[in-house]
């Protein structure tokens, strides 16, 4: 697999098309990291680390509202191919301002608002809205 975190994002895509409760992704850090920015963005229910035939995943419970779900796309930005870095200045606004852009930045993974706070660039790496 070239692109892992493209594969998360395709997972969490095909569950919510799906309309499946939860869905199992394999364990790095990177998407551990990912799950707990989008967890705390509301955008899934809550998320837990599970062992099936010695491989470890990444339970995500995805959340809907009134039988939607909350998450309406994801698309992933900078790919192995091709690296977008922004300054704090030029970061994108997702939806204005109804979705999220994660950051990864020296200070971890972040969302658009608080690198913007934090006045911290760095690679987009992927909009959910």
């Amino acid at each position: 697999m070239t692109d892992p975190i493209a594969d998360y994002l395709t997972r969490v895509r095909n569950a919510i098309k799906a309309e499946k409760k939860t869905v199992n992704i394999p364990l790095s850090k990177f998407k551990l990291n990912i799950t707990e920015v989008l967890s705390t963005a509301k955008f899934v229910d809550e998320y837990k680390i599970v062992e099936t035939d010695g491989k470890k995943f990444i339970q995500v419970k995805l959340k809907y509202s009134a039988g939607a779900p909350v998450i309406g796309g994801l698309r992933r930005i900078s790919r192995p191919g091709i690296r977008r870095y922004v300054s704090y200045e030029k970061i994108p606004r997702v939806r204005n301002g109804l979705g999220i852009a994660i950051i990864s930045t020296s200070k971890g993974l972040l969302t658009d608002k608080q690198a913007r706070s934090l006045k911290i660039g760095g690679e987009v790496v992927c909009n959910v809205w």
